[in-house]
């Protein structure tokens, strides 16, 4: 019969060759670059039942728990993007993808920048941010699997933005002041608490 390979070892190349041309081709996923443009707020959507609307939120400040995601190395985030576990990444319920926040741990003062590029986290409703595993390991959190954090909407300068989207970090901030972190710890016991 013609067009059918018979021998093993043919056969063994012939689906070698397939694979690779699979690989290389990304396995037909086809993903966003890393870019900031466009931005896209989305439509409203439901997980879980409950929906949420993704909306412009340029006075961001919010309180809550930062949890971290990394084992979906190479899946694609909500903007298209490629997953990187060691970006500075993270993924966001509402904010517009992509957007840059400010992180704080309410533990240490540390702040990095974030760039969000990905939507979650569900369930607990205090989770506000699941970050990368990059990004839990520079703001020094990965070990507490969930920590208090300060999420903070920013428009970083364009420096930052580029390191962040080639995978580098954005510059160093110099940790809150002692006075602020107390009373960002107060008002994190206050409205926050233990949920």
């Amino acid at each position: 019969m013609p067009g059918l390979i018979r021998s093993a070892p043919l056969r063994n190349i012939a689906v070698l060759s397939l694979v690779a041309v699979l690989a290389a081709c990304g396995g037909g996923v086809k993903y966003r670059p890393v870019s900031d443009v466009p931005v896209r707020i989305g439509p409203p959507y439901k997980v879980r039942g409950v929906t949420y609307t993704p909306a412009a939120q340029p006075g961001y400040d919010m309180l809550g728990y930062a949890t971290w995601y990394g084992s979906e190395s190479g899946n694609q985030v909500a903007n298209g993007e490629r997953f990187r576990p060691g970006w500075i990444t993270a993924a966001h319920k509402t904010l517009p993808l992509p957007a840059y926040v400010e992180v704080t741990s309410l533990d240490t003062g540390r702040r990095i920048i974030v760039r969000i590029n990905d939507r979650g986290p569900y369930g607990e409703s205090a989770r506000i941010i699941d970050l990368s595993r990059g990004a839990a390991e520079e703001l020094g959190i990965r070990t507490q699997g969930k920590a208090a954090v300060r999420v903070r909407a920013i428009e970083p300068d364009e420096k930052d933005r580029a390191a962040l989207r080639k995978g580098k970090t954005a510059r160093s901030l110099a940790p809150v002041p002692a006075r602020t972190l107390s009373n960002l710890q107060e008002q994190f016991a206050r409205g926050v608490g233990t949920r």
